[in-house]
């Protein structure tokens, strides 16, 4: 099989994973819009970005567990796959834990932090309650999605993301139109869902290798604390990375809504283009992470810079459709999206930066696939450092004038910048043949 034909096979199974995010939002907006009060809906939106939030904090789970897999996976190494699986979920059941003990300052913390209305606090506050009780499995479910992609089983992947929203929407169903629970029920579905993700994802991984994981578990080495702090060391980068990312987003949030309420909505309707094109791009990133990581694995440069070509043309390729459907139905995803008109003309205005950004932000999103699978995670952590604080904040602060336009301005070259940095820092790799002297 053709390159071009391993990295699709990969992708798309995850861009349809990717698609079906959403529309468990759409399913729990419509069971909550029905209610006789908007307040459960306004709880569960607070608090399902609240957890989000917190979640995704820890998605180096998923990015280290993905490298160093697909690196074992390239090796042959069997012995060594098993081993980084079991400490990637020890470390996950670890966290979780620490998240739950922690749950009676985090959860009133990120409450007020989010300004919660007094009106919302009790739903926002028992749906958090609940929902805290899903930190292990959702962090277990990030490195078991991982480790999926690394050993490029993204059906398998995509079988456990669509199940388990299946098993989340029939829940919703059942407790709030059936049982009659509000923002609760809603919370409950999810977590039972994530547990029956976790469950079925462990059985899914080791299936017919339960003699490999009896006798890694049992090894009196597996235990010793050095290799779990070196994975730590390791996944540390990528902690700080995603802080980051997830600071530019707040702050890009942060800063429309003191422009008034319609740019504010405005500014979350394109977002969600801005989602869409995430959806789509990180398909091929994380195929990237797969091919990249096997290449490293098998000490084969020549298929690792073959993998980086193919996905960033695929990548490229598919930038280029999203900007044209952005271009061509822009204006009725916002009708559909929103039916405010003040907010739907706020939208139009800015919808050009819709249709630049694929085509600026690809490079970003295919390198991060690039180092994912090489277990560059310095350089991903340097390039958002220098990204954020170098390129993001100053554009923002000297584009202030520009007002929504300024801060559309900034988050485009800010998105740029991540892609320049990565491919300033692929070359030099390149160049020292450092690519096989992993972190």
């Amino acid at each position: 099989m053709s390159l071009h034909l391993r990295l699709w096979s990969l992708a798309w199974p995850l861009i349809l994973s990717n698609i079906t995010v959403p529309l468990l939002g759409l399913v729990d907006t419509a069971v909550l819009g029905h209610l006789e009060s908007p307040v459960y809906l306004g709880a569960v939106a607070l608090g399902a970005n609240l957890f989000t939030f917190i979640f995704w904090a820890f998605g180096f789970l998923r990015m280290g567990t993905t490298g160093l897999s697909a690196q074992a996976w390239g090796a042959d190494d069997e012995k060594k796959l098993y081993r980084g699986l079991a400490q990637a979920c020890i470390i996950a059941l670890g966290i979780g834990f620490l998240l739950f003990a922690n749950q009676f300052w985090i959860l009133p913390l990120g409450l007020k932090l989010m300004q919660t209305s007094s009106e919302l606090w009790s739903q926002a506050e028992m749906y958090a309650q609940i929902r805290i009780f899903s930190a292990p499995a959702i962090l277990i479910q990030y490195t078991i999605t991982g480790w999926l992609i690394g050993c490029q089983r993204t059906r398998s992947a995509l079988f456990l993301a669509v199940s388990t929203n299946i098993v989340n929407i029939i829940l919703d169903l059942l407790l709030v139109v059936g049982f009659g629970m509000r923002a609760d029920g809603v919370a409950l579905a999810t977590t039972v869902a994530e547990y029956y993700s976790a469950i079925i994802g462990i059985i899914l991984c080791c299936r017919g290798k339960m003699p490999i994981i009896t006798n890694t578990l049992t090894n009196r080495e597996f235990w010793q604390i050095d290799p779990f702090i070196q994975l730590l060391k390791f996944n540390s980068d990528l902690f700080i990375r995603t802080i980051l990312l997830l600071f530019s987003f707040a702050f890009f949030v942060a800063q429309g809504a003191q422009m008034g309420a319609d740019v504010l909505a405005a500014n979350a309707v394109l977002l969600t283009f801005l989602m869409l094109t995430s959806n789509a791009l990180d398909g091929f990133a994380n195929g990237a992470e797969a091919l990249c990581g096997e290449a490293i694995g098998k000490s084969n440069l020549d298929h690792f810079h073959e993998a980086v070509r193919i996905s960033g043309f695929w990548s490229l390729l598919t930038a280029m459709a999203v900007s044209i459907s952005f271009w061509l139905l822009g204006e009725w995803i916002i009708t559909l999206l929103t039916d405010i008109p003040s907010v739907r003309q706020q939208a139009l205005t800015y919808i050009i930066w819709m249709i630049v950004l694929p085509l600026v932000g690809v490079w970003g999103y295919l390198f991060d696939g690039v180092f994912v699978g090489a277990t560059k995670a310095r350089e991903m952590r340097n390039t958002i450092l220098l990204s954020v604080l170098g390129v993001f904040l100053p554009c923002w602060w000297l584009t202030q004038s520009l007002n929504n336009h300024g801060l559309w301005l900034s988050m485009t070259i800010f998105l740029g910048s991540r892609g320049l940095i990565q491919w300033c820092y692929y070359r030099h790799i390149t160049q020292h043949q450092r690519w096989l002297n992993t972190n």
